[in-house]
């Protein structure tokens, strides 16, 4: 990889900001799209009968389709590029997103969340390959930390709209919307004029697949994101049916506080790009101030079990956001630490590779639940293994990445 060290011009600086707005979008109605079954499930449920367990299998064929397609996205985005890449598989999840609203049972709704998880998968490695590719590392972290706050916008618009949406229109049109808003976003991503590219990403990539599953740093970023992404899709699949089981929030209610929880997430995502550049600005270096950043938000999640014994939803609310906090802060990081120790050309497949690992490691989390819920454990399994992952993953991250060393 080789690196511009002259500043860019301002029409540059405007245009890869301008590339960070629109992966920034993307990412939102990414999730948009993902979490509308979950706020939708007490109605679907009545209409359709489901089950947790049917539930359960329905967020477990998401999480598999995504799992497998990041095997293939990440090799996907380095070598047809962000352009192509990314469009096509935003169009695809939304369509995927639109047929949610056509299906009739348990069979077509877990089809559709397969096409539509499989074509999510493209949003992870694009959205950090566009800060590997147009950002140097000392904006780098900035970027990542703004793309990282889409999913939290995501779910905090998600909550209050899509409800209020479905009561007005039915819960088709909730489907029918998200979809077509994301085939408006690649009309502009394709009227858009790209940057020239800081790093140079074209072309094949100079690492192969098999010297990155070899390689100890893959395998730190890999069990980073298993242990964090768990956390993560456990509370986009279950977090309103937890209120709704511990609070008796209906439907038309549970929005306020879960958007509570992701607005804090979404600042948590800020300050994980911010933290890190800040220190290393005061002189620490780049190791130091990475690993100080992921131990705080490590520390940050230890409290999340106590909403078992609150009775109010707003401070149950504040403790759980407190949490998606630290993960944002801490799933930042992850993903600026790859950029700090891999090379530019091969960031998407590492990212690939990592997602698809957390991605596999959440249906463990998800099935875990279904079954706790089912036979009478309640949410205080899951509840406790998110309040250790991030202590066990940072301490993964410093036995195979001893000193964090830039990529050459």
């Amino acid at each position: 990889m080789t690196e511009n060290l002259q500043p860019p011009s301002p029409a540059h600086s405007r245009a890869r900001w301008g590339v960070v707005a629109l992966v920034f979008f993307a990412i939102m109605l990414n999730y948009v799209d993902r979490q509308i079954l979950a706020l939708l499930k007490p109605t679907l449920e009545t209409e359709f009968a489901w089950s947790d367990q049917d539930y359960g299998n329905m967020a477990s064929a998401f999480q598999f389709a995504a799992a497998i397609a990041f095997l293939g996205t990440g090799w996907f985005i380095d070598r047809v590029g962000l352009r192509i890449g990314f469009a096509a598989g935003v169009l695809v999840w939304s369509l995927a997103g639109m047929a949610h609203a056509f299906v009739s049972g348990v069979t077509g709704f877990i089809g559709a969340r397969v096409v539509l998880g499989a074509a999510e998968s493209i949003g992870t490695p694009a959205a950090v390959k566009s800060a590997a590719t147009y950002f140097g590392p000392k904006d780098r972290s900035i970027a990542l930390g703004i793309g990282n706050t889409a999913p939290n916008v995501g779910a905090v618009i998600t909550p209050l709209v899509i409800p209020a949406l479905a009561l007005a229109f039915g819960w088709r049109a909730a489907f029918l919307v998200a979809g077509g808003l994301g085939i408006v976003w690649v009309v502009a991503w394709f009227a858009f004029k790209m940057p020239a590219a800081i790093a140079e990403t074209g072309g094949p990539a100079p690492i192969r697949w098999i010297d990155l599953f070899r390689d100890r740093r893959t395998l730190a970023i890999a069990v980073a994101k298993v242990l964090s992404d768990q956390v993560w899709f456990f509370m986009l699949s279950w977090l309103p049916d937890l209120f709704h089981r511990l609070f008796g929030l209906q439907q038309g209610a549970v929005g306020l506080p879960v958007a509570l929880v992701y607005a804090l997430a979404a600042c948590g995502a800020l300050t994980g790009g911010w933290l890190p550049t800040w220190l290393i600005a005061r002189g620490w270096s780049l190791n130091r101030a990475r690993k100080s950043t992921l131990l705080l938000y490590a520390l940050l999640i230890l409290p999340v079990p106590i909403v078992l014994s609150l009775h109010s939803p707003w401070t149950a609310a504040l403790v759980l956001g407190l949490g998606l906090f630290a993960h944002q802060g801490f799933s930042t990081n992850v993903f600026a630490l790859t950029t700090d120790v891999m090379p530019a050309r091969s960031v998407g497949s590492t990212i690939g590779i990592a997602a698809f690992c957390g991605n596999m490691g959440s249906i463990g989390m998800i099935q875990l639940s279904a079954w706790s819920l089912g036979n009478g454990f309640g949410y205080a399994p899951m509840l406790a293994i998110c309040a250790v992952s991030y202590l066990l993953a940072l301490g993964v991250v410093q036995l195979l990445i001893p000193r964090i060393e830039p990529a050459r």
